[in-house]
């Protein structure tokens, strides 16, 4: 079932400079009049809002070069916002990195800057942004999760674990907001085209992460999705068949199972 356009008067994304952030923003910026794009890279973020212009001409494009995982800059920032009056009626919580390769052997400084953006970040991004929702009586929330956060993943704890606080609180305020008309939707896709898989990465090692190729997901089609799932209410979006298969089946699987599945899994050397 098609469902069409709705308009939002104003969109705040964050990862806005590459990958499905980037994809919302195209997807997005012919329904609503104002967009404000937040990322690390300014550069791209330049260039993204000067196509965006040029594209939509009616579109107001605000950009704000922001690292959320640094917590002042972050505080700075959302002071900013409340300066200069935003009120976005969609706010898309896509930022985010990974880590692939056992928990002994990660880099700490990495895990920390992932637990502060994947949960942090999002956390207090959206703790700022919904008192102007609640006051409007609407508004939607868009947490871009992953199928990983519906299982532990060894090789990906860290990462599983925040996505998994991700959903859990995605559900949580939803279910606070629905005397408020506010969805909150939780994305989960599995693996996408983007620069995920190289930042998730260690060192010199650039290969796929194994056995994600079958499940891979165009970041368009993962994008088309969840816009159709916050217009129709939907509390969580598995997009594609295979990776909406594969949710069906690990929640079919009882714990014990997923152990014994996961822990055969082979080693990777270091």
């Amino acid at each position: 079932m098609t469902v069409s356009p709705t308009t939002y008067s104003s969109v705040l994304i964050t990862g806005a400079s590459a990958g499905l952030g980037e994809e919302f923003a195209w997807q997005l910026a012919g329904n609503c009049d104002q967009m404000i794009l937040i990322a690390r890279r300014e550069d791209r973020l330049l260039s993204l809002a000067s196509d965006l212009k040029q594209a939509f001409p009616h579109l107001d494009v605000l950009h704000f070069a922001v690292d959320l995982v640094d917590r002042e800059e972050r505080t700075k920032f959302i002071e900013l916002l409340a300066d200069h009056g935003a009120r976005p009626d969609l706010v898309v919580n896509n930022a985010g990195m990974g880590d692939y390769g056992e928990f002994a052997h990660a880099e700490w400084k990495k895990l920390e800057q992932m637990l502060e953006l994947n949960m942090n970040a999002l956390t207090q991004l959206t703790h700022a942004l919904l008192p102007s929702m609640v006051e409007r009586n609407y508004g939607n929330v868009i947490n871009v999760s992953s199928l990983a956060s519906v299982m532990p993943i060894p090789d990906f704890a860290v990462y599983a674990a925040t996505k998994a606080y991700v959903t859990s609180f995605s559900e949580a305020i939803r279910m606070e907001l629905r005397g408020h008309n506010i969805n909150v939707l939780a994305l989960c896709p599995g693996p996408v085209h983007t620069e995920f898989g190289k930042v998730a990465m260690r060192g010199e090692d650039k290969n796929k992460i194994p056995g994600s190729e079958f499940f891979y997901t165009d970041k368009v089609q993962v994008v088309a999705e969840a816009l159709e799932g916050i217009q129709k209410q939907k509390a969580r979006v598995y997009p594609g068949w295979k990776i909406g298969l594969a949710a069906l089946a690990i929640s079919a699987i009882p714990l014990v199972g997923l152990r014994l599945i996961l822990g055969t899994r082979p080693r990777r050397e270091r």
